[in-house]
Parts: C-alpha cells; sequence; structure tokens
C-alpha cells in the first residue's frame, strides 16, 4: 500500500515532464534562445544584434561550408529572430518563467507565428466542418440509441410479430407445422419497421450547421419574401388565414414543436384552430379551461386514491392479513 502513492507521484511527475518539455521547445527546440546567441537573459536589443552578427560571420554557409554549422547557423537564426522582437521574446521569456501554463504558451507561439498567416475563411471552412462532422456523429448516435428503446417496448414488438404474420400468413398456412421466418427476413421486416417509427427519423445534411450556413442567403430571401407576402395577404388586404397559416400561428401560440404539432389529430388541430389561439384573449381563456381541468383531475383523483384506501382499511378489518396480501398482490 505504501508504494501506491510514490508510484502516482512518479506518474504525475512524468506527466509533467512530458508536457512541460514542449511548452519551451517550441521555440529553439531543445536548445535555450540566449544560449544560442551567447547572451545573458538580461541582454539588450543591441547585445542580441551584436551577437547574432558575430556569430552569422562564422557559422554562415557562405562562410563555413561545413554541414553542422549549416544547421547550427539556423537555429542562431531562428533563436535571432524570437529575440529581436519584443513581443515574441516577452512569451519566450514568459514561458521560461511559466512552464506548466503548457496550452496558454503554446497557443500564443502559434498564434505570433501563425496567426496572420491563416486565412479567416480557410478557419470558419474548417471550424464548419469539424462541427458538423460532430452534429452528424451526435445525431446518428441519437437515432440509434432511440431506435434501440423503440425496439425494447411491448408495442414495436407486437407490431413486428403482426408484421410477419402478414407477411408469412400465406406460406403458413400451406405447411401443417408452420412457417418459421429466416432472420434474414426477420431483420428486413425490422428495418422496415424503423421506418415507420415517429420521432426517430435519420439524420438528414440538410439539418447540419456547414449546409445550413451555406444555405443562409437563400433562407434569408425566402423569410424576407414569407413576411413579405404575410403583411401583404393579413395586414393590408386582411383577408382570412389559411389552414397552414392558422396551424403555424395556433403552434406559435401553444409553444408546440413542430413535431408535436404534426403528431395530433386532425378532429384536435381544427379544434384548436377554431379557438383563435393567437388572440391573447382566447389563449388566455383556453390556458384558463386546460388549468381547471387539471384541477378537476387532480381533485378525481386523490378522490379515488381516498375510496381505494378506504375500501382497503374496511376490508382489513374484516379479512386475515395473509388473504390480504393474497388479493392486493
Amino acid at each position: 500500500m505504501a508504494t501506491t502513492p510514490f508510484r502516482c507521484y512518479a506518474v504525475v511527475s512524468l506527466l509533467v515532464i512530458f508536457f512541460i518539455q514542449p511548452s519551451i521547445s517550441i521555440y529553439c527546440d531543445e536548445d535555450d534562445c540566449y544560449d544560442l546567441l551567447g547572451v545573458s537573459q538580461n541582454a539588450n536589443s543591441s547585445e542580441i544584434k551584436k551577437a547574432y552578427y558575430k556569430l552569422s560571420l562564422k557559422h554562415h554557409p557562405d562562410k563555413n561550408p561545413d554541414p553542422e554549422s549549416k544547421k547550427l547557423f539556423v537555429k542562431i537564426a531562428n533563436a535571432y529572430e524570437i529575440l529581436k522582437d519584443d513581443v515574441t521574446r516577452g512569451q519566450y521569456d514568459y514561458a521560461i518563467e511559466h512552464p506548466e501554463e503548457v496550452f496558454y504558451n503554446a497557443a500564443r507561439y502559434y498564434h505570433a507565428y501563425y496567426g496572420h498567416k491563416t486565412d479567416p475563411r480557410a478557419v470558419l471552412v474548417g471550424l464548419l466542418l469539424v462541427l458538423s462532422a460532430f452534429q452528424y456523429l451526435n445525431q446518428w448516435t441519437r437515432y440509434h440509441q432511440a431506435i434501440d428503446m423503440v425496439k425494447r417496448t411491448p408495442a414495436y414488438k407486437n407490431k413486428l410479430k403482426a408484421l410477419e404474420l402478414e407477411r408469412t400468413g400465406a406460406m403458413s398456412s400451406k405447411k401443417k407445422g408452420g412457417y418459421k421466418i429466416d432472420k434474414k427476413t426477420q431483420e428486413d421486416l425490422s428495418k422496415e419497421l424503423e421506418l415507420q417509427i415517429k420521432g426517430a427519423e435519420k439524420p438528414s445534411i440538410w439539418g447540419l450547421l456547414g449546409v445550413r450556413f451555406l444555405l443562409l442567403p437563400y433562407t434569408l430571401g425566402k423569410l424576407v419574401l414569407w413576411y413579405g407576402s404575410w403583411y401583404w395577404r393579413y395586414k393590408i388586404n386582411r383577408t382570412s388565414y389559411s389552414w397552414e397559416d392558422a396551424s403555424y400561428l395556433t403552434r406559435r401560440a401553444l409553444g408546440a414543436p413542430p413535431d408535436s404539432w404534426e403528431y395530433l389529430d386532425e378532429s384536435s388541430k381544427k379544434d384548436l384552430i377554431n379557438r383563435r389561439l393567437w388572440v391573447k384573449s382566447n389563449l388566455e381563456s383556453y390556458l384558463s379551461e386546460m388549468r381547471k381541468e387539471s384541477k378537476r383531475r387532480s381533485a378525481m383523483c386523490q378522490h379515488m386514491t381516498h375510496d381505494t384506501y378506504a375500501y382497503e382499511v374496511e376490508f382489513k378489518s374484516r379479512t386475515p392479513y395473509n388473504v390480504v396480501i393474497m388479493v392486493f398482490n
């Protein structure tokens, strides 16, 4: 047991070393930028410049053909590019003093060196692609979860059996022993039944963030035309609402999602539309009726519960306990 804390400490130490080292080495690899130029961290800009020119005379490829010297000069030039600018030098000094801030140091470095070179449009396209991919994956995951939940319900199993009997009834009647459906046919019937499940439609690319962004000009134009047509028909000409528009106003007044409205039967839709719930007074009256109806049903449930409890108490007073358990269980 005593070795467990030590092992945890060792693992944490290795992780810290693994992450801290890259936060400093992103500037001058494994070397120290100041050491490459042969100056101290307190050196001023003039001293850094002089040190660089002195080393360039010694290690520049035009002055020294040695391959190793050429590699060293590349490091020296990189160190000079970092230290000659006050902003990047400040970032490098901060990374030295705070090596534990790995992600912050890395973000500042890449923003300083690659931020101005990156096309914002390319960044936007890449971001939309990534978000759309995650959105599509999430939709498929939720779709399969919904299908799996529905398949476990008795209603789905009964409907599947009914569909199997409908398809295999003729063949089974010809055989005395019955007809046993094969696995492939059962899978086909199951897939066919999946298409009939409401509220679990397969994901579509038209709902993805990237596609909607690309279609944004078309969507805005269509919305402007719709508002203009609405204003002309119902505000200026004072015509009666069409069935579709009355349905939209009713659904919006009730705050019902489109799917919930679609699942309502036609008689319920007609009743709600005839109430003209988009008028504030009509909506308040309807909601008041619903609250009264809810209270009435709640009172009835409480009354039924009380009667059941009273009957049970009376039954227990006249019947042995073991009989009561048998009857009610």
